[in-house]
């Protein structure tokens, strides 16, 4: 039975002796772990009436977040978060939908994009001849 608890004790030291350092390393440095495993994706979407952001007069303004799960004052972040990635961030990339009726009045409304898309950053400006106009691209990203 003294045999037993020796090597009881003699494994249970061993353990330690090798397993110790192992964890303490991975404990020691806690802003060495990423805080995320997603790359952020936060941005802040604007929209005023005039030609450019410079001189347009604002109206509104949402933020998005897409990571890790869609979030932010904008009214459909699922939504426009999913057009995003379909276009792989690129504002440019989003389409029109072929069933918008809009007038030709002249009504300018400028739009801007500016922080992070997965991990890079962001700014952008599109100016729309109209709000019928600017509500036909991209569904839901600028439908705020």
């Amino acid at each position: 039975m003294r045999n037993t608890a020796r090597w009881a004790a003699t494994l249970a030291l061993t353990a330690t002796a090798v397993c110790g350092p192992l964890t303490g390393a991975a404990l020691a440095d806690p802003a060495a772990a990423p805080a995320s495993l997603y790359a952020p994706s936060a941005l802040v979407l604007t929209l005023g009436h005039g030609n450019s952001a410079a001189t347009a007069t604002p109206l509104r303004a949402v933020t998005l977040s897409c990571a890790p799960t869609a979030s932010g004052t904008h009214p459909a972040a699922a939504l426009a978060c999913a057009e995003l990635r379909s276009a792989a961030g690129d504002f440019d990339a989003l389409w029109a939908r072929d069933d918008a009726l809009c007038t030709r009045l002249y009504d300018p409304v400028v739009v801007t994009v500016d922080g992070v898309w997965q991990g890079k950053r962001v700014s952008y400006e599109r100016t729309f001849s109209n709000e019928c106009v600017k509500n036909s691209y991209g569904t839901s990203v600028f439908t705020f």
